[in-house]
């Protein structure tokens, strides 16, 4: 195959190449680099992305074996389900780590290009895709301490033997930052000379060295390799703690930017129509700085959200994610955001750093609790703890203990779910946000974790049933979810880039205009975020801009 490159694409390429590696030869890396256009198929084709997204886009966040029946591959049972269920309403899948692991959920990999066994193989992704776009995951920062790459590291057999990140125990580690309260190194034996390892996750988990250039070709390769499987956004796992560097804290490094950045290029020049997801659980101004300046990820999480929804209907005021969501830039052109209220982890709290005051950060925190949920801890750089996160699920955290009423319990849920799909950017939803899954204690129990609490099996015929059954949360709150997907994917003023105004109201109402990109359609969406009826004066500030249209979730006309 002969492919003719852009002479600037080359020299962007190439100048990355240098900024990461200005010891090794550019010539000789960006060769290197190049000969992985048309592995495994791809590139061969690579078209034009005109659009990369539009309104009909969603995502579906769901594990392999989220949902199961005996006697089935749980990748069958879940395109199944995902067919009857849920095709025309959501456009993509993520399906979280399907690899052979050995610890975290998936996310200590054992064997990057291997599907489990016991989910099926790559035939079942492929026909999940026949309906759906899929989203894979990479996770780059570590690997599983039982892989078979840590067991070549451990003989001292290349190119592994350089693959991890080895550290000096006596020297000063205090400036690093971390997501856990675990230790940051964990002693190994390399054919019988003690050494040590960086571990930010855990001890199973292990850094990946990306200071070494070869580890950077070997996740080209395995980022070619999805995408000849069919996936068509890469979600970047833990990124933000990719480079190491002693002296630093070890988090958004210069270079882990670069190396983000390179990605993009390079899967813009291989196949244009992917995405780069970043997952950076951090701040708010550290999370969309991975926007680069356009050409850095396309679409990054927005993590604040979901704990400000959570605090907007716990306390029923809106004026902190009312005032932060007024403040939020505009993503640059390719650039999106992905919203959503819940996922697989828990509810981040540090992305509510200095959004709400701490003494109302704490009762969210002691509200989740109350409701039986969970919270985990990180270590602060001066020895202190603090919580990372917290672990429930979106049903039982819209719960209210002094007052158990299901179906003001059912509108807040739904209430939630609006004010993500009214946001600008992509939504995406938790399978176990869409069944109204209760907390999984009995699999916190099981399991010795705390994210297993939002990480419940179902069974399919039990599923199948409760959708049918008219008098259970999961037949109230699913359909509906669906239902208003389905009709955000018909306006044009949800295109996620569409224009944004959000507008000041009463403190128990959070209001979002969005205008299509034409300017011929207008929608205003009001969410109530208390227990009672609101009355919004009409000549509230430039609120109602003219009177009259149709309420798109009744179908009314509105004069």
């Amino acid at each position: 195959m002969i492919r003719c490159y852009a002479s600037d694409t080359i020299q962007r390429l190439g100048e990355r190449l240098v900024r990461l590696y200005p010891n090794h030869d550019r010539d000789d890396l960006l060769r290197r680099l190049l000969l992985l256009d048309g592995r495994y198929g791809v590139g061969s084709n690579p078209g034009v992305a005109n659009e990369l997204w539009d309104e009909t886009d969603s995502v579906l966040i769901t594990y392999g074996d989220s949902i199961r029946k005996t006697g089935e591959m749980p990748l069958e049972t879940l395109k199944r389900f995902a067919d009857d269920f849920l095709h025309d309403r959501f456009s993509t899948i993520h399906v979280l780590p399907f690899f052979p692991f050995s610890s975290d959920d998936g996310f200590s990999v054992m064997d990057y290009r291997m599907v489990r066994p016991d989910l099926g193989d790559w035939r079942h992704l492929q026909s999940l895709g026949e309906n759906f776009h899929l989203m894979y995951d990479l996770v780059l920062n570590h690997a599983s301490r039982q892989g078979d790459w840590f067991k070549q590291y451990t003989l001292d057999v290349a190119p592994f033997r350089d693959y991890f990140v080895e550290a000096d125990p006596d020297k000063d580690y205090s400036m690093v930052v971390r997501p856990r309260n675990l230790p940051l190194l964990s002693a190994v034996n390399k054919q019988g000379e003690r050494k040590h390892v960086w571990t930010t996750f855990s001890r199973d988990q292990v850094d990946l060295d990306f200071r070494n250039p070869d580890v950077l070709f070997e996740f080209l390769d395995v980022l070619s390799f999805y995408l000849s499987r069919g996936a068509r956004i890469l979600r970047l796992d833990a990124i933000a703690y990719l480079w190491k560097e002693v002296g630093t804290s070890c988090i958004h490094l210069p270079q882990t930017h670069e190396l983000v950045k390179l990605l993009r290029d390079f899967v813009t020049m291989i196949e244009p129509r992917t995405i780069i997801l970043t997952e950076t659980n951090v701040p708010h101004e550290e999370n969309i700085a991975y926007f680069g300046h356009g050409d850095e990820a396309h679409m990054i999480y927005q993590f604040s959200l979901p704990p400000l929804i959570l605090h907007a209907l716990q306390t029923g005021n809106g004026r902190y994610l009312t005032a932060w969501a007024r403040g939020l830039p505009e993503p640059p052109p390719g650039c999106t955001f992905l919203h959503f209220t819940a996922v697989h982890d828990g509810i981040g709290v540090r992305p509510l750093k200095g959004l709400i005051p701490d003494d109302e950060l704490d009762a969210v925190v002691h509200g989740v609790t109350e409701r039986g949920g969970l919270v985990s801890m990180k270590a602060n750089t001066d020895g202190s703890e603090s919580p990372y996160e917290l672990n429930i699920t979106w049903f039982d955290a819209l719960s209210d203990p002094q007052n158990p009423d299901r179906d003001l319990q059912i509108r807040r849920v739904l209430c939630s779910q609006a004010i993500m799909m009214a946001m600008k950017g992509i939504p995406a939803v938790y399978i176990h946000s869409l069944t109204a899954t209760p907390n999984d204690l009995k699999g916190v129990k099981e399991s010795g974790r705390a994210r297993s609490i939002n990480r419940r099996m179902w069974a399919d015929t039990e599923l199948r049933h409760l959708l049918g059954d008219e008098t259970s949360v999961q037949a109230a709150v699913f359909p509906e979810m669906v239902r208003m997907l389905t009709l955000r994917s018909r306006e044009t003023a949800f295109h996620p880039d569409s224009a944004q105004k959000i507008q000041e109201t009463v403190p128990g109402c959070f209001a979002v205009r969005r205008t299509s990109r034409d300017g011929m359609c207008n929608i205003l969406s009001l969410h109530n975020l208390t227990a009672i009826v609101l009355t919004i004066p009409l000549a509230h500030q430039d609120l109602f801009e003219s009177i009259g249209g149709t309420d798109l979730i009744s179908g009314e006309a509105v004069s």
